[in-house]
């Protein structure tokens, strides 16, 4: 990958963090763990976990009604040609790594 995607990929997960700490309501806590560039960095999927699980459902359906708003957020802060169609995936790597920590203490 190259430096300007690394970079890129970090704005637009520092963005959306702010983005979705701004909108989102108190019921559950959405965390963005990561974007990663698809199709010669054309599509752009956020990588996510929510707390409590039982409101990842919930979460998700929010952040696919809120993605014109974020792509319009991501466009005001950040300078490129055009930004990337936005996805959303639950981070279920992240998931895993805090159930074995839950076990382990």
């Amino acid at each position: 990958m190259k430096f300007r995607d690394e970079k890129v990929e970090s704005a637009i997960m520092r963005l959306s963090a702010e983005f979705i700490r701004r909108e989102a309501g108190p019921a559950s806590l959405i965390t963005v763990t990561g974007v990663h560039f698809e199709d010669r960095a054309n599509r752009a999927k956020i990588m996510i976990t929510v707390l409590p699980d039982e409101a990842e459902t919930r979460a998700l359906e929010f952040l696919n009604r809120q993605r014109g708003e974020l792509a319009d957020f991501i466009r005001d802060n950040i300078r490129m040609r055009s930004v990337p169609l936005l996805s959303f995936s639950l981070d279920i790597g992240e998931r895993n790594r805090q159930r074995i920590d839950e076990l382990g203490a």
